[in-house]
């Protein structure tokens, strides 16, 4: 075996991101997701925030409007090197 660090749970050998990392329980994780959907909520009933409804004219699938918002491309080659598919949408062929 080469000089390689092998990870192992058992003997909390799991690397120093995970170490260094903040984790949290599952009950915390629910409380925070719980606290985002509210939030989302209540934006949604503002028109300002509805960015997927912006977006729908342009039919993408969910999935395509999720790495989009999630990724944030800055041009419209970035977002089509990120997600080819969104180049058939008619705003992208018409460029």
């Amino acid at each position: 075996m080469s000089g390689e660090r092998r990870e192992n749970a058992a003997e909390l050998k799991i690397g120093d991101e995970f170490l260094k990392a903040k984790c949290l329980m599952n009950c915390e994780v629910s409380l925070i997701l719980e606290h985002k959907f509210e939030q989302l909520q209540q934006m949604s009933d503002d028109p300002r925030n509805q960015v997927s409804q912006i977006l729908s004219r342009y039919q993408l699938t969910e999935f395509e409007l999720c790495v989009l918002g999630n990724l944030c491309p800055e041009t419209v080659e970035e977002a089509i090197a990120m997600v080819p598919s969104i180049k058939v949408h008619s705003y992208v062929s018409e460029r």
